[in-house]
This record gives C-alpha cells, sequence and structure tokens, in this order.
C-alpha cells in the first residue's frame, strides 16, 4: 500500500467522531494501523478509549463506512486491540486542545 492510499484511509477516519468526546478517531490516537491488500481488503488496527467503551459497535460500523466511501476498499475488518492501552498521549495537539488536555 503506498503513502497516498495510507493517508487517504486515514483522512476517511477523520470523518467519524467519538460521540462521547466529540473528537474524531484519527486525532485522539485510537487508530493504531491502516492496510489495504491489492484485492481491496482493508485492515484497521484501532483500540477504544476503555475496555468497556459503550460506543465501540458504533463506532466499529462507521469505520466501516467511511473506508466504504473510497473506492478502492471492497471489504473492511476492524481489529480491535488493547495492548498498547490507550491514554491521552495518543492524542494530536489539536485533540488535546479541543478537549483542554495538557
Amino acid at each position: 500500500m503506498d503513502q497516498d492510499m495510507r493517508d487517504s484511509m486515514m483522512g476517511a477516519l477523520e470523518n467519524v467522531i467519538d460521540p462521547e468526546l466529540g473528537i474524531d478517531i484519527v486525532n485522539l490516537g485510537l487508530v493504531y494501523d491502516v492496510d489495504l491488500s491489492e484485492d481491496g481488503f482493508a485492515v484497521v488496527t484501532m483500540t477504544l478509549t476503555s475496555l468497556g467503551c459503550p460506543m465501540g459497535p458504533m463506532i466499529v460500523d462507521q469505520v466501516k463506512t467511511a473506508l466504504y466511501e473510497l473506492p478502492e476498499v471492497k471489504e473492511v475488518d476492524v481489529n480491535i486491540v488493547w495492548t498498547p492501552g490507550w491514554s491521552k498521549d495518543n492524542m494530536s495537539r489539536y485533540a488535546k486542545m479541543a478537549l483542554g488536555v495538557r
């Protein structure tokens, strides 16, 4: 997968907003990796802000919807991982400023 495709996928994922925090999952640092095979199979490796996140299934559905908007993507698998665990250190400067986190 080339960098342009990676950027397109991450750009699409910036449209997925965590409903509890109001910030997209990329700037929150929830997306650890994206990959796209030559036959259009996308894999997103990500975490959630907490193990019992009630919005998890909704966020996964939104991830799939966002990536299906890209014509290169034919199928999407979202791999939720818990290691490494998410922390506020994963957030972008933008997200930290928006949420008032130092």
